[in-house]
């Protein structure tokens, strides 16, 4: 998080070891109000919970209730399991911007610098994978952005 939606410090949880399996619909999240500075009306929460670390890369479960939030985006590519809403990507990379719809099934990916709005209608949960260190992106990742 400069602001992103990948969690800081994620809920409590173990690591999912090689094996395992986790019901991600039914976990319990902790959730926390949005900060004001990106509170974009109707006062959302969100929370989260780290699942562990794969290749370099971490992994787990965010979820955001009802609501409008501002964000700025680190290197993230997300699954939405559960809720709708929808996401507009201010003008990125020589893209302009973009509103992308988010149901159950949307796999998306998100860039570092990305300047987010998240409009949720109905609690959206989605499993991320983002790298350890947001700066490890190669110069060949951003170049294919």
């Amino acid at each position: 998080m400069s602001h992103s939606t990948e969690p800081k410090t994620p809920t409590t949880a173990p690591t999912l070891p090689g094996g395992a399996t986790v019901d991600v619909a039914a976990l319990k999240l902790a959730h926390t109000p949005v900060a004001p500075e990106q509170n974009g009306g109707d006062h959302p929460t969100t929370g989260a919970v780290g699942l562990g670390v794969l290749a370099g890369a971490k992994f787990g479960v965010w979820e955001m209730s009802t609501g409008t939030m501002f964000d700025v985006e680190a290197e993230e590519i997300f699954i939405v399991i559960e809720g709708r809403g929808q996401v507009v990507i201010d003008p990125f990379g020589g893209l302009p911007k973009q509103a992308v719809d988010l149901l159950p099934g949307t796999l998306m990916r998100l860039s570092e610098g990305m300047k987010t709005t998240w409009t949720i209608t109905e609690t959206l949960r989605k499993v991320y994978v983002t790298p350890d260190n947001s700066t490890a992106a190669t110069s060949s990742d951003r170049q294919q952005q």
